[in-house]
């Protein structure tokens, strides 16, 4: 990812453009483009919109409202993001609304990711802290200038408080919305002072979500929740071995089950199109569909290892190479190697998968929660042999992304379905359809080996990665020299100080099996093989595992910090019960620094519950401690279901696991009591979404050690792998 700019410059001394003009019906309508975009003309009108890629619109009644570049999901992008704003804006939150950007990529690119239009990377902070904060200052500058007009004052004798401008000498105020027409015609700023930090009033504080009472009183509007007019309402049955085609179907099967209007056939799927839902499914049923399963018919979990651990025998794609590991390793005093493997997952997000399309005589509509509407634009013009502008995305909040809606696989189809049909039609798909039917993490073989000196002190290091390359079909321009930069994140920098150090990735694609993001793919993968092995090496110097990690962190402040707070704040040497464990971990990813103590009980029949997580994160300027806290709590949550639980499995190229009943999640009454703490720090800010997760499947595997003296190198942990003897 892209350095942000340092955030001791406080002040924007590059002439930067900027969008103002008058909002229908009066109003003030100012953005802050990214590097890059395509630049409207800087002239405005009291008829219309000055741009269409505004980040901020206020209205004659003060009322504003920040368009926001990155979409809900749950992470509390529609209240951290308006706070940048409010900040610098000078008004309440309670002023403020949120509105999802359009897709418009020009206006809306995340610098952070290639300028996609993507939320995603944990980047919505790190990419938009800037920007977003200037629009604020170009507002407010924008708006005293007006006012010292009016007041027939010099603007250096001006401030703001919330919503207004104030004349102190005269006890005067005038509030943004009488100002914003005459605002609205003035030149652009070139030059735009931003805050402070010592003066933040909002950035730094617990914000309210701004999104919580909707979703509280049922109002809020998801992918899901959408009706139109005449809207019809289908379900999906695709081949369920990748690669597989449709054979025969019993469409009069279907169309005589009442509420069915419609079957849809596309290469690998029949939809069936009905009044309602459960039509639809009955439908489906009855349609009695075949299919011809293609090249991959007897893939298998067994396969795709096999051929993953003899691909890693062989030297890879060279991601870091420091130092001469090879001969360090000849001359160590001691050896270590181990194998860990981690298994293909599923998102399984609680809003299922989901699409509205209408396709008119001038275009298409489509009504879904996306994290990439710019692609999905894109993506279902080519198929429907449209002009990307005729392709309109309304974006709504997501019931949960994780990555599986950085895809468009569902939206394309339902664009496919509805083009069939005179009708808007709604595409729902079945939890065993999305379960069975996702775009998965890979499964990961990773081998990896140390040699330590006569203190048991690391002095080489060798890690090859073996696994898909989501980044050679996603984005394949950022592939260097066969290295995929995602699948090494994690291993190829490391928080430790390690002199001779080779890392190596061996790209293998498992057959006919799509990969996707998860949560963060390569630091939720080499986390949890570095932090592991870093315990074995522990183990294998008889040294205590904090103790041991620390001599290491020497070089790397903010990591040695976050890992001595979440030991002392866990009670690191306090003893624990019979088979009770604690461990710890460390994630310096997404430009935060997190540790993560896990305490586990492990029975005697190998069932393992997590009792407590204990995580310190420094994660640079914290815009919302509350969000913060809640994303810590979230990864550590995702983490543990897929440390327990989580596992993708195929038989006769067919994915095993169907519902909620194969594929478990972390029930309420296993949830472990979770306390987080957030580092002061003025550094530039971090990521969250991701490293909660990427912490906690080797915290407890060095738990499960503690309490059992067992080492697990393979995902998830199972019972029979830990039941006493």
């Amino acid at each position: 990812m892209a350095h942000v700019q340092n955030l001791r410059d406080s002040r924007v001394s590059r002439r930067t453009f900027l969008h103002a003009g008058a909002a229908v019906g009066g109003g003030l309508l100012i953005g802050w483009p990214l590097q890059g975009a395509a630049q409207p003309a800087a002239t405005a009108t009291q008829a219309q919109p000055f741009a269409p890629g505004a980040f901020i619109r206020i209205d004659r009644a003060g009322k504003v409202t920040v368009i926001s570049p990155m979409i809900e999901m749950g992470q509390g992008t529609y209240t951290s993001l308006p706070m940048l704003i409010a900040e610098e804006l000078d008004v309440a939150m309670s002023d403020v609304a949120v509105e999802p950007a359009p897709a418009n990529a020009k206006l809306y690119g995340n610098p952070l990711i290639a300028g996609v239009q993507m939320t995603g990377g944990s980047t919505s902070i790190r990419a938009f802290y800037l920007p977003l904060r200037q629009a604020g200052a170009a507002a407010r500058k924008m708006l005293i200038t007006a006012a010292a007009a009016k007041l027939n004052v010099d603007a250096g004798s001006l401030t703001t408080e919330p919503g207004h401008v104030v004349h102190a000498a005269s006890q005067r105020r005038i509030g943004y919305g009488e100002l914003v027409d005459a605002a609205a015609t003035l030149p652009i700023p070139s030059d735009v002072a931003l805050k402070d930090p010592s003066a933040f009033r909002i950035i730094g504080t617990p914000a309210k979500r701004l999104d919580a009472p909707a979703k509280v009183n049922g109002s809020a509007i998801y992918g899901i929740d959408v009706r139109l007019p005449g809207m019809k309402v289908a379900t999906v049955s695709a081949s369920p071995v990748f690669g597989g085609t449709v054979a025969s179907f019993d469409e009069a099967a279907a169309l005589r089950v009442p509420g069915v209007h419609q079957v849809a056939k596309l290469d690998n799927a029949i939809a069936v199109i009905a009044d309602h839902y459960w039509a639809a499914k009955q439908g489906l049923e009855a349609c009695a569909v075949r299919f011809d399963d293609g090249p991959h018919a007897t893939a298998s979990t067994a396969d795709v290892v096999a051929a993953l651990a003899t691909a890693s025998e062989k030297p890879g794609a060279v991601a870091t190479s420091e130092g001469d590991a090879t001969a360090a390793l000849a001359k160590a005093a001691t050896r270590v190697a181990a194998i860990y493997e981690a298994p293909f997952l599923a998102h399984a997000t609680m809003e299922p998968i989901n699409c509205t399309v209408q396709v008119t005589s001038d275009g298409c509509d489509i009504w879904v929660g996306s994290q990439v509407p710019d692609i999905a634009q894109l993506v279902v013009s080519k198929h429907l042999g449209l002009n990307p502008e005729q392709v309109r995305i309304h974006n709504h909040l997501l019931g949960g992304g994780f990555g599986r809606r950085l895809e468009v696989d569902f939206i394309a189809q339902a664009a496919l379905i509805a083009k069939q049909s005179k009708d808007p039609i709604k595409v729902v798909w079945s939890r065993e359809e999305d379960i069975q039917h996702d775009m998965y993490r890979p499964y990961y073989y990773d081998r990896i080996s140390a040699g330590l000196d006569r203190q048991g002190m690391p002095v080489a290091w060798n890690h090859r990665i073996a696994g898909s390359s989501i980044m050679a079909r996603y984005f394949p321009a950022a592939v260097k020299d066969g290295v995929d930069p995602d699948a090494v994140e994690g291993a190829a920098e490391i928080p430790y100080a390690i002199a001779n150090r080779h890392v190596d990735y061996v790209r293998v694609e498992p057959p006919g099996i799509p990969t996707a993001f998860w949560r963060g793919v390569g630091p939720t993968h080499n986390v949890y093989v570095v932090e592991s092995f870093i315990d074995e090496l522990a183990a294998a110097a008889k040294k205590d595992p904090v103790a041991y990690r620390r001599a290491l962190l020497a070089g790397n402040p903010r990591a040695l910090h976050v890992l001595e707070r979440a030991a002392q704040k866990a009670g690191w040497a306090t003893p624990l019960g019979p088979r009770q464990g604690r461990g710890i971990a460390l994630s310096q990813s997404f430009g935060s620094y997190l540790a993560e103590v896990a305490e586990v009980t492990v029975s005697k029949s190998g069932e393992v519950h997590v009792d407590r997580v204990v995580a310190v994160v420094d994660c640079g300027v914290a815009v919302n401690p509350d969000t913060i806290v809640a994303q810590i709590e979230s990864g550590i949550i995702f983490g543990i279901t897929a440390a327990l639980y989580g596992e993708i499995t195929l038989r006769n190229g067919r994915v095993e696991q169907t519902n909620f009943d194969t594929y478990q999640m972390l029930r309420i009454d296993a949830a472990p009591a979770i306390e987080v703490e957030i580092v002061g720090s003025s550094e530039a800010p971090g990521g969250l979404g991701e490293p909660g997760t990427s912490a906690l499947a080797p915290a407890v595997l060095n738990a499960v050690h503690a309490a059992t003296g067992v080492r697990l190198r393979k995902l998830p942990i199972k019972p029979e792998m830990l039941a006493a003897g």
